[in-house]
């Protein structure tokens, strides 16, 4: 428990290559991944509750209330944590896999570990390949990024770039057009059909400032995100679920 506790701190996370998956939710996907989970601690309610998890995996340790409090960060703890190694792969490795990827998210500077976690729910839910996380982005292992991705961290691979450039580059050395989420864009999203049908990378940008100039002219396109009513603008997690829907619904077509 007291080495499992130092996994809320990012550098020892990095250092040990582990960290923290806090729910059932989190914990039922990590367990669908061979040889990723480590150790499970439960409460006595919540290993009789989730029974059914139980039955995969190492054995549960159990512990106090108190005691699985201290690894969560959460208002209400669930009572099941696991102790889980990483999962991010190389970024070639993500993009030169057998069968391509055709729809992949990237996001660039994205800081908000929730906005992060719903990002990459959203991109599970619309089929997408892969998500990279770019630049000075949040840890994907956050334990607020982990939650927020309600296990959807577990279901397609993920990369970490330093470069946001070199994720771009890399994408379109792949064969994906680049797509560039940007307000001021020459592209409306509902005019976008065609460019949608082609295998994708979204590169969506930092919640307050979004994409820099010189970013997103590495971009193929800059497609806007039509807004009707008088709102300033979408959030970056709402946004990305409309265009990765849209790719989505396009392919489907």
């Amino acid at each position: 428990m007291k080495e499992a506790r130092k996994l809320s701190r990012r550098s020892v996370r990095t250092e040990r290559r582990l960290f923290l998956a806090d729910g059932p939710k989190a914990v039922e996907g990590a367990l669908e991944v061979p040889d990723r989970v480590v150790e499970v601690f439960a409460t006595p309610e919540a290993a009789e509750r989730y029974a059914g998890l139980a039955t995969t995996g190492p054995a549960w340790t159990l512990v106090d209330e108190r005691a699985l409090a201290s690894l969560s960060d959460s208002v209400h703890p669930a009572g099941v944590v696991a102790v889980c190694r990483f999962l991010d792969v190389p970024l070639v490795e993500l993009l030169e896999t057998p069968h391509r990827p055709r729809l992949v998210a990237v996001c660039a500077d994205v800081r908000d570990p929730g906005n992060a976690g719903t990002v990459l729910r959203c991109a599970d839910a619309a089929g997408a390949d892969s998500v990279v996380l770019a630049g000075h982005s949040v840890d994907a292992y956050n334990p607020k990024t982990v939650r927020a991705s309600v296990g959807s961290l577990f279901h397609l691979p993920v990369a970490v770039e330093e470069d946001p450039a070199v994720a771009v580059r890399a994408a379109q050395g792949a064969g994906l057009q680049v797509l560039a989420a940007d307000g001021a864009g020459e592209v409306d999203l509902d005019d976008a059909g065609e460019l949608l049908a082609r295998p994708t990378a979204w590169l969506f940008g930092n919640e307050a400032w979004g994409l820099p100039d010189e970013l997103a002219a590495l971009a193929d396109h800059r497609v806007r995100i039509p807004i009707y009513g008088r709102a300033e603008s979408l959030n970056l997690a709402t946004a990305a679920a409309l265009c990765l829907y849209a790719t989505a619904r396009s392919r489907r077509r």
